[in-house]
């Protein structure tokens, strides 16, 4: 083919379509833990929606269900395993004196 003709012609880049990540039977709901789960990063944070690739109204919704099972007990406000862990491997260092009488 002519160089000068391929320039013209666009590039089309071949991708698969993702499915999306909340199926037509999933209930959002604040009791769906599994659901939500996939919502929240190992710190406890909630996913942005470019990264969930949701749409506005979902969202949303998983916004608000997140938050409900947070009130509830039901979800942690922050997840703090590793802070655990790690200040149970470091030895601490008795820091009160006693009086002499």
């Amino acid at each position: 083919m002519d160089k000068s003709k391929q320039s013209f012609r666009k590039y089309k880049r071949s991708f698969r379509r993702r499915l999306p990540p909340i199926g037509s039977g999933d209930r959002i709901d604040y009791r769906n833990m599994s659901l939500i789960s996939r919502f929240i990063s190992e710190q406890g944070k909630i996913l942005s929606r470019r990264v969930n690739r949701l749409t506005l109204k979902q969202q949303r919704l998983i916004t608000l269900a997140i938050k409900q099972a947070r009130i509830l007990s039901l979800l942690p406000f922050l997840n703090n395993e590793k802070q655990f862990e790690r200040a149970e491997s470091i030895p601490r260092i008795s820091g009160l004196k006693t009086r002499k009488k």
